[in-house]
């Protein structure tokens, strides 16, 4: 009980919250790193060439063969790419693969930049408003998003670049669904809890 009480003392919760608002901001700016690194060509992926198969291999590079992958970024998904007549990685499927990778990286963004006026509020001594109910709610709809949507996004992307690209690209995802699903909804139940609780306030000064 002590200690459930000294985690909870606003001394303590204030600077924690703070601390996590700048957790939210780097979390943000590494995400923004790794996009830009993916439109770069540095996303890993499983290459089938007629020459042989390559594991971890990158766009940006000439020889496929394993060595260093500093500066790299992978997802949870299985994607395989297959070269063209020319045994080359057609630029189309690069820019597929890209698009891919944005279309999680963004809402998962756009969830922290709300998250952190939510820890922000919080530094503030700002806890049961509307604001924060909606910051909630905006997050947990955003990992929502992510985690039903954001697969068939892929899988649509996937089928539009074998369409126009030479060679080929198959992805497999949707493996972290569950794990990102059942956070969504908590956050989604706490924000009707601080938008109810908001209303009760009210109700209270009103009355007093």
């Amino acid at each position: 009980m002590k200690v459930f009480q000294k985690l909870t003392n606003e001394r303590f919760a204030r600077p924690a919250a703070r601390f996590m608002q700048l957790a939210c901001y780097f979390a943000i700016g590494f995400f923004i790193l790794c996009t830009a690194l993916s439109f770069m060509g540095r996303q890993t992926f499983s290459l089938h060439t007629q020459t042989g198969s390559f594991d971890q291999a990158i766009y940006a590079e000439e020889d496929h063969n394993p060595h260093s992958r500093g500066m790299t970024v992978h997802t949870s998904d299985s994607i395989h790419v297959w070269s063209d007549d020319g045994n080359q990685i057609d630029p189309r499927i690069q820019i597929g693969l890209s698009l891919m990778y944005a279309v999680t990286t963004v809402p998962i963004m756009l969830a922290y930049w709300f998250l952190s006026r939510l820890f922000a509020n919080i530094h503030r001594g700002q806890i049961f408003t509307e604001q924060n109910a909606s910051c909630l709610l905006w997050y947990g709809l955003l990992q929502f998003f992510t985690a039903l949507l954001v697969p068939f996004i892929k899988l649509l992307i996937c089928w539009l670049t074998n369409l126009v690209a030479e060679g080929r690209v198959s992805i497999g995802t949707g493996q972290s669904m569950l794990s990102t699903l059942v956070p969504s909804i908590a956050f989604i139940v706490a924000a009707y809890i601080i938008h109810y609780g908001v209303g009760l306030q009210d109700e209270v000064d009103h009355t007093l």
